[in-house]
């Protein structure tokens, strides 16, 4: 049998004490495993993977149980919700190591990933209610722990929805691996050590997680508080207004402030077609506006937290379904979208009907069988076409190389002609015979090939050109010049 673990405990508030280990409940994330704690049911342990940090973690645990965030559990229906995994005490081993810390436990049965509130196909599968000012109630509270934080001094930095848990039963927040975020010491800071694209905000870009502060938690929060009011439509997606542009990540997007729902079209893209945007209050998109685009003061989480109470206390119940409230007298944003989204879906179904074409070619008729009859089709056209093609080319080379013979009854007329005249006739000969060649090459694919056809070109030319010059009985010497 294995010999239990042991660690000294150091708390808040001072004292000390002993804490033994009992059986691992997570594997836990990159920094650490979770553990039970014996004798204290209500407690988990995190145990680092790495002790070589073993200075820099104590350091940063003693700042934050000195300087900790008022989140007293709430009570509901006899049930104690924890909000936040803050530490209790940091853990040394036997030899003086810092190992780890102790905090609350969050029961996860209870409570699910943000993420899983965004989409209406994963709330239906994991039974959660369809109540959209639950949504709204899940932003309050998001928005409400960041407040608290930060009158602490403390960034999130890697804040983005899979980072943050809900109770399923009344929206509140439910905050683990607070070690990782940007702690406020006495003397110094201790940085975060991840963020996560798609909620990096426009300036950070050039930055280290670790040189970020308030403002990346302000915009990765107004991200957050998009999505959950607009059907977890991320505010930097959209459609592209050109099919051609190059397709940019959300994170470029959010680089070139590709804002698609402000007051002002974006040049990039268009807004996404099932976004409620529009049915949102005044006040909601100007916070918006300032959060997302470009010199502009973001609304701090204070800011979001009094403007989301007050959205709470004014919501306006949808007689149409019981499950939708809304904002403004422009109506329920989540019917219409709604009453579109199952249009749009009748008009494919209808279209489904009518034979699909890839290319202007019907599906139907794209089966190897037919395929291969139309290439032993085609083959034989092709043959048939190269025959004719070979005979007519013998007859070409052969009419040019006859032209003087062909015209011999003509000549004495011929010759009463001006030189400047027949010139002319020569002229409009070869714009003939080359436009003929054109409408030929469609037809015959030899014919597309550019030096076959310009050396059929000179060769008539070559041939009048010689005609030209017999009838009219011109100087053998006259071209003595070329060359």
């Amino acid at each position: 049998m294995s010999k239990k673990q042991v660690y000294n405990a150091l708390f808040g508030d001072g004292s000390y004490g002993k804490i033994t280990l009992g059986k691992m409940i997570n594997r836990g994330g990159a920094s650490g495993k979770i553990y039970e704690v014996e004798g204290r049911p209500e407690s988990v342990v995190k145990i680092f993977h790495n002790t070589s940090k073993s200075a820099t973690n104590r350091q940063k645990l003693q700042a934050m149980l000195l300087n900790k965030p008022k989140f007293d559990p709430v009570k509901a229906n006899g049930v104690d919700y924890i909000q936040i995994a803050w530490p209790e005490a940091l853990l040394d081993d036997e030899k003086g190591f810092c190992v780890g810390y102790m905090m609350p436990l969050i029961d996860m049965n209870k409570a699910v990933s943000l993420d899983h509130l965004m989409q209406k196909a994963v709330r239906k599968k994991l039974n959660l209610s369809e109540k959209y000012a639950y949504r709204i109630y899940a932003a309050y509270n998001v928005a409400l722990m960041v407040t608290e934080l930060h009158k602490c001094g403390h960034y999130i930095i890697d804040l983005k929805p899979s980072n943050l848990y809900v109770y399923k039963e009344n929206m509140l927040v439910a905050v683990v691996d607070c070690d990782g975020f940007s702690i406020r010491g006495e003397r110094n800071r201790y940085p975060a050590e991840f963020v996560s694209e798609e909620y990096i905000y426009p300036e950070g870009m050039e930055l280290s997680c670790e040189e970020m502060g308030e403002e990346q938690d302000k915009f990765a929060l107004a991200v957050i508080i998009f999505r959950l009011l607009n059907n977890g439509i991320h505010p930097f997606s959209g459609a592209p207004k050109n099919s051609e542009d190059e397709m940019l990540t959300i994170q470029t997007r959010i680089e070139k402030y590709h804002y698609a729902y402000g007051l002002w079209p974006d040049k990039y893209q268009y807004p996404h077609p099932y976004s409620i945007h529009e049915y949102f209050n005044k006040e909601t998109l100007e916070l918006f506006e300032r959060a997302f685009t470009k010199d502009c003061q973001r609304p701090s989480a204070y800011e979001w937290q009094e403007h989301l109470w007050k959205l709470m206390h004014n919501l306006k119940q949808c007689k149409a379904n019981k499950d939708h409230v809304y904002f403004t007298s422009k109506g329920c944003g989540l019917c219409s979208v709604e009453s579109k989204f199952y249009k749009d879906l009748s008009n494919i179904k209808q279209q489904k009907q009518i034979p699909e074409k890839i290319r202007g070619i019907e599906i139907s008729e794209l089966s190897p069988e037919k395929i291969q009859a139309k290439k032993e089709k085609k083959h034989i056209h092709n043959v048939k076409m190269q025959r004719i093609f070979f005979v007519c080319m013998v007859a070409y080379v052969l009419f040019f190389a006859c032209l003087l013979k062909l015209i011999n009854p003509v000549k004495d007329i011929i010759r009463d002609i001006s030189l400047g005249f027949q010139g002319l006739i020569i002229i409009f000969a070869m714009l003939g015979i080359k436009q003929m060649l054109k409408k030929a090459a469609k037809k015959v694919e030899m014919l597309k090939n550019k030096v076959l056809s310009e050396t059929l070109l000179v060769y008539a030319f070559i041939w009048m050109l010689i005609t030209f010059v017999l009838i009219n009985d011109l100087p053998k010497d006259m071209f003595d010049f070329v060359g």
